[in-house]
């Protein structure tokens, strides 16, 4: 017997605790057009913003529905309740389909009455695929080694660029390079994902990047990439904004050196998943989010 589709299951479907993934990159991409003189209007980028919190409300609930019918969720694995909503709530797997496709289709629609111009919908229309992508059809990207890449370059890549070419319908390469660590720190949040599961994916035949390389690998390149992470926030809006991009490395050491530290240490054991999960979560909101209020003050300042 199956439950009501109810709000809150639509809300734990959406993962709002994951929204960081979209809302950092938008934010990102509004300021980048601020300081660097592109015209984007107060409503277009709330719209904007809205639409890519909506694109990954999608892939979030698309990949739950997926899992669950593959069977590669279940109360035995190192998750929330809050994180595997179909395991725990019995909901009809054709409900949480449509919602999931509601989710997508919101923010196609908020996204194409945004754009103003043709190259922003292209690159949307990109984005839309890979959600559909990332989680159903013959090869799901979350199943191959690639998964980790394309999820950083298209959340932390694609969203800006998406949004500056909507200031004026044309491309800026330039903020693809601005937005790197929004890539790097993304692709670690599925790195920390696959890199927990790896014994059950071996399980389900899924060929994940950890699967492939091996735990030991994965952890080393994980810390890598974390360090890599780490540098770009902390010096780079020093190296563009000059003093006040210092702002940056002194909120970094405030609030998020512990979740760093962690990071740095991790193991990517199964046991610890859902204590990984909160730190990397944490590292992306408030790491990132150093970044951008020196964009802020930047912007407030210039």
């Amino acid at each position: 017997m199956y439950r009501k589709l109810t709000l809150r299951h639509a809300k734990q479907l959406a993962a709002p605790h994951t929204w960081a993934a979209s809302i950092c990159p938008s934010l990102f991409g509004i300021l980048y057009c601020l300081l660097t003189g592109k015209t984007l209007y107060p409503l277009q980028a709330a719209g904007l913003a809205a639409a890519c919190i909506l694109m990954q409300s999608a892939v979030n609930t698309f990949n739950d529905l997926v899992d669950y019918l593959k069977g590669t969720d279940s109360r035995s694995d190192n998750v929330e309740v809050s994180d595997a909503t179909l395991v725990y709530e019995r909901l009809n797997p054709k409900h949480v389909f449509f919602l999931a496709a509601g989710y997508l289709l919101s923010g196609a629609i908020l996204g194409i009455v945004c754009s103003l111009h043709l190259l922003p919908v292209f690159i949307g229309l990109i984005g839309g695929i890979v959600v559909l992508a990332y989680s159903a059809g013959p090869f799901p990207l979350n199943d191959l080694p690639v998964g980790e890449i394309v999820s950083g370059i298209v959340m932390g890549g694609l969203i800006p660029f998406g949004i500056a070419a909507a200031s004026d319908g044309k491309a800026h390469g330039d903020v693809l390079l601005w937005s790197l660590p929004l890539m790097i720190s993304i692709g670690l949040i599925m790195m920390s994902n696959n890199g927990s599961d790896i014994e059950k994916d071996e399980m389900a035949g899924r060929r994940t990047l950890p699967v492939l390389i091996g735990r030991e690998r994965t952890v080393v390149l994980f810390r890598i990439l974390t360090a890599i992470w780490i540098v770009l926030i902390a010096a780079g809006p020093v190296i563009v904004f000059g003093w006040i991009g210092l702002l940056s490395p002194v909120l970094l050491v405030i609030f998020v050196r512990t979740d760093f530290l962690f990071l740095m240490k991790t193991k990517l054991q199964p046991d610890k998943r859902i204590l990984q999960m909160k730190h990397i979560s944490r590292a992306n909101l408030f790491g990132n989010g150093a970044c951008i209020a020196a964009m802020v003050l930047a912007c407030i300042l210039s």
